[in-house]
């Protein structure tokens, strides 16, 4: 169970990227809304080229210890990614306003809280 959380948690934020197009993430986001708005908008696409790879890379990795914390990062960030689209939301570019773009950003984070729970308890498990 507690790897299809991560599997559906890892597949709403890659969702949420495509969506993030749709609503123009990269003018809400510190440095790259300061740029010209078609750079702004390449830097935004670029960046998660190398941030995919690596994320990919480390939730794969044959390391056990590797794999279990950088999934354990990734349920982490699934709920802190929430929380700042909440903080971004009263900013003037924001747009994240339709109902799927809302379910595709806290489905995740409530599949990344869910994934934390699984994880604590079966870390707990294994320490008694």
């Amino acid at each position: 169970m507690k790897d299809l959380l991560f599997y559906l948690g890892f597949g709403t934020i890659c969702a949420h990227e495509l969506d993030s197009m749709l609503n123009h993430e990269w003018r809400v986001m510190p440095l790259i809304r300061a740029l010209p708005e078609e750079t702004g908008m390449m830097v935004f696409v670029a960046a998660h080229i190398p941030i995919f790879a690596v994320l990919v890379a480390l939730v794969s990795s044959k390391n056990l210890r590797t794999r279990r914390l950088s999934r354990l990062g990734v349920g982490l960030f699934l709920v802190l990614h929430g929380a700042l689209h909440i903080l971004f939301k009263g900013h003037p570019a924001y747009e994240f306003e339709n109902s799927f773009s809302n379910i595709l950003i806290f489905s995740g984070s409530f599949i990344g809280i869910m994934y934390l729970i699984l994880a604590w308890n079966e870390k707990a498990r294994c320490t008694t």
